[in-house]
């Protein structure tokens, strides 16, 4: 397929996109126009509280229970090459490896549901559940528009408890929190830690761990937190419907790994935030990639860092992050940098515009020196919007593994603004660049070794919320690979996703 006709498709995707944002613009409107029933306003119909409902929240004295499905239609193409042309050649083609066909025009469906319960044991203990189940509808690539929605597949794939923790309050008498098992755990920004299973997505995020909250004072508090994570699911608690052992879902990235974090948190009175930590990761590559596939690191990684946040004004507010890493990995040294900075200007208007400017830095290894300069991003791999949706997450893939970024400088800026009370509208442009060549003869991807520039990122998100229990999002991410890149990985990529969620 020529450049003109891989346009004109983008195009086609992008205005079907834009088709469905107006009609559920529309639909948002008039949802906004509450009707009155025996002279009180109704609730919006995602928020109407029905005995049943009452009864499935409080089925019993002590248990609480909730219910959230999240689905997602996605489009993509060229997100891992940047070659319209990958995969129409062995060993690259498609799952049955014939190489008869280009598998760079990807449509999917994930659906996902969650069944959370809390178990309150007495007034400070809580046992806490959550059983995840997401399947996938995949659809075969083709190479014309018209036929997008013709041939499907259904992986209903395995459901997996990605909560199961007892938790104490005013533990041992002291204002100390204790949280033992599977667990969700976001620190500062994510930046470092927020996604303790990169390996299956969005899926899960959860950490294997045993968390420590301890209050200093009222506005300083402490956490210490021991992290062991498996790649192989069925470590501690086997999923139902697991798969064999060469299909089976990965949690982490080809590792096994444990971990400690000590971290302060200081919050002010006036709004600034002081973070101070430390973070030791150690990985092991897993049984599985010793005997299926390479991949893993062997690595003993040590974080320093600090985060600085807060109000400058009425208008001007800053977040401030850096880290200092060093050990091993893979048998070298390692001495890394990172950095991530952003700054912003609220308009304080009716229409809540802010403007941001970011600035981010993650070394690279330098190809030339004995030792590896790569920064490590921890627990860190997930799709962050701030570098441009969902799509980054995937253009990293053949220097590491899929949400694995590093080796970069981001400048960006970016507008968010609501347009209406359940409408937000973002659109971001990230420039981004390489801080090292050290990918120069990758058998995969092509890249250059003299041009550092990545290329251009535009990123375009609306969010329609009505209330707590609803939401959807449409993003759109665009890439434009830049001088980093060579023949034959320089062409542009396209992810597209519509996001529905629902509490009940």
């Amino acid at each position: 397929m020529n450049q003109e006709n891989m346009m004109k498709q983008n195009l086609k995707m992008i205005l079907a996109i834009c088709m469905v944002v107006g009609v559920f613009g529309a639909v948002a409107k008039a949802q906004e126009e509450p009707q009155e029933y025996a002279g009180a306003p109704a609730k919006h119909f995602h928020e109407i509280d029905t005995d049943f409902m009452k009864a499935f929240h409080n089925p019993m004295e002590g248990l609480t229970m909730g219910l959230d499905l999240r689905l997602r239609e996605v489009y993509a193409r060229d997100i891992f090459s940047l070659n319209d042309s990958f995969g129409d050649t062995p060993p690259y083609g498609p799952i049955t490896g014939t190489g008869s066909g280009n598998w760079n025009n990807y449509h999917w469906q994930r659906y996902r549901a969650r069944w959370s319960t809390k178990w309150a044991l007495n007034e400070d203990v809580d046992f806490n559940t959550r059983l995840t189940w997401e399947f996938w509808g995949h659809c075969a690539p083709d190479e014309s528009f018209s036929s997008f929605f013709n041939e499907k597949s259904y992986d209903f794939d395995e459901a997996i408890f990605e909560h199961f923790n007892i938790q104490f309050r005013n533990a041992f008498d002291m204002p100390l929190t204790l949280t033992v098992g599977r667990q969700d755990i976001i620190l500062g920004t994510g930046w470092l830690v927020l996604d303790g299973t990169p390996g299956d997505g969005s899926r899960t995020i959860f950490f294997d761990a045993i968390r420590a909250q301890y209050d200093l004072s009222e506005t300083t508090k402490l956490d210490l937190i021991y992290i062991q994570q498996y790649d192989d699911e069925e470590k501690y608690i086997k999923p139902f419907n697991h798969h064999a052992v060469q299909d089976r879902r990965h949690l982490t990235q080809k590792g096994d790994e444990r971990g400690f974090i000590f971290y302060l948190t200081n919050k002010a009175e006036s709004g600034q935030q002081q973070e101070l930590y430390y973070m030791y990761k150690n990985d092991e590559a897993s049984d599985w990639a010793a005997a299926y596939s390479p991949g893993g690191q062997n690595a003993d990684i040590h974080t320093i860092g600090g985060r600085l946040a807060g109000p400058l004004d009425d208008n001007w507010s800053y977040s401030a992050e850096l880290a200092k890493q060093f050990g091993d990995r893979n048998g070298n040294s390692l001495q890394a940098l990172g950095g991530n900075s952003k700054l912003m200007y609220a308009f304080n208007d009716d229409k809540k515009n802010e403007l941001h400017v970011g600035y981010e830095y993650l070394s690279g290894d330098d190809p030339d020196s004995s030792a590896d300069e790569q920064f490590d991003t921890l627990w860190g791999d997930w799709p962050q919007y701030q570098r441009g949706g969902d799509l980054q997450a995937y253009l990293w893939t053949f220097e590491g593994a899929t949400g694995e970024v590093s080796n970069l400088h981001r400048f960006g800026v970016g507008h968010s603004f609501k347009p209406s009370d359940v409408w937000t509208i973002a659109t971001d442009y990230n420039l981004m660049w390489a801080d090292e060549n050290s990918e120069t003869g990758n058998p995969i991807v092509g890249f250059s070794d003299s041009g550092k520039f990545r290329g251009h990122m535009l990123t375009g998100l609306a969010t329609y919320q009505c209330c707590k229990n609803f939401k959807t999002q449409f993003l759109v991410d665009y890439f434009i690979p830049g001088g980093y890149y060579d023949d034959p990985s320089t062409d542009d990529a396209l992810f597209a996703r519509i996001n529905v969620e629902w509490t009940f």
